[in-house]
């Protein structure tokens, strides 16, 4: 009897931390795209995102710029088990799930947001309407996929210090404008009193 060999398995190239930040890092850098070609092209899987201005929409913010395209700034970054999911049903519609939303309609207090309460405070109807239509015509949108998003969203927002991210950044580059507005938003509604 002839015994039986398998042929050598070498176990599978495992990316570090660091490569999976770096190849990140050059997705998310990359050409923003406009909201409406995004939503066409959102994976499902999970990943990291980063939101794009022009320094106009928020001048008081400076972020990082964009390699491929310099005339627009970093806004914010973050995470997502389903890329597709939060950006479409959280970013893009509702202000009582999206820290983005929530942040934005802060800054645009002069715009004439206004807010209810629910279980938290959230935009009324009209206004988040009117806020998602803003965001498709001032912000553009970039994305990786990654399997675990939560180690390399940490890394980039410590390395990029995106202007409307809070948690994560090194407080010396924490924006007095963006946590001002996040209080605003929050302090807008609340639940009735008896």
């Amino acid at each position: 009897m002839v015994p039986v060999t398998f042929p050598e398995r070498r176990p599978a190239v495992v990316p570090t931390d660091e490569e999976r930040v770096d190849a990140a890092l050059r997705l998310l850098t990359g050409p923003p795209v406009a909201l409406d070609v995004a939503v066409k092209r959102l994976a499902r899987g999970s990943g990291v995102y980063a939101w794009w201005a022009l320094p106009s929409v928020l001048p008081d913010l400076p972020g990082p710029p964009n390699d491929t395209d310099p005339s627009r700034r970093m806004i914010y970054l973050g995470r997502a088990t389903s890329l597709r999911g939060r950006i479409l049903r959280n970013h893009l519609r509702r202000s009582g799930s999206s820290t983005l939303r929530r942040t934005l309609a802060g800054l645009l207090v002069s715009e004439g947001y206004r807010t209810t309460w629910t279980d938290r405070v959230v935009l009324v109807p009209a206004d988040e309407t009117r806020l998602t239509a803003w965001m498709h015509e001032n912000l553009r949108l970039t994305w990786a996929e990654d399997p675990e998003p939560t180690v390399i969203e940490a890394e980039l927002v410590r390395r990029l210090h995106p202007p409307l991210n809070v948690h994560g950044v090194d407080p010396e580059h924490i924006q007095v404008a963006v946590v001002a507005a996040k209080n605003s938003y929050n302090a807008s509604s609340g639940p009735e009193q008896p």
